[in-house]
């Protein structure tokens, strides 16, 4: 696959990610996850929750839904009865599954528990309050 990132477009070129988060309509809920299910932390300016404690991001991609339902259900089709994802977002941990029994003790139903891909990582999907697809994973080739 080649590297587009560096590719330089017209006048400029894209460098790195600067930036990603979800559009949230309940902070209280959205805050809940990101920080008590995933452990994260956030400096706080009123309703603005941010972090620059996080390391880049190892990987971009635009996932097409089905491809997106075929690794979370075996099938092409999202099912009707939840929110579609308009995102994804994924955390790799220290250990897949001390994430994915945290998560599910916390309460949070979990798509996809410790599946591995077919390129080797190691997946637990859910859908945040946002509606994104979040993943916590092991990926071995960006370690």
């Amino acid at each position: 696959m080649k590297n587009m990132s560096r590719k330089k477009q017209g006048a400029f070129k894209i460098l790195f990610v600067a930036g990603f988060g979800p559009i949230v309509r309940d902070i209280t809920k959205s805050h809940k996850f990101y920080v008590d299910a995933l452990g994260l932390s956030f400096q706080k300016e009123g309703d603005y929750l941010h972090t620059g404690k996080l390391e880049g991001v190892k990987h971009l991609a635009l996932w097409p839904l089905s491809q997106a339902a075929q690794s979370c259900f075996g099938k092409v089709n999202w099912p009707s009865d939840l929110p579609v994802p308009q995102a994804w977002l994924e955390f790799d941990v220290d250990n897949i599954e001390e994430a994915g029994a945290e998560l599910k003790k916390r309460g949070y139903t979990l798509l996809t528990e410790a599946q591995k891909e077919p390129w080797g990582q190691i997946v637990t999907r859910l859908l945040s309050p946002e509606g994104i697809l979040v993943a916590v994973t092991v990926t071995p080739g960006m370690r």
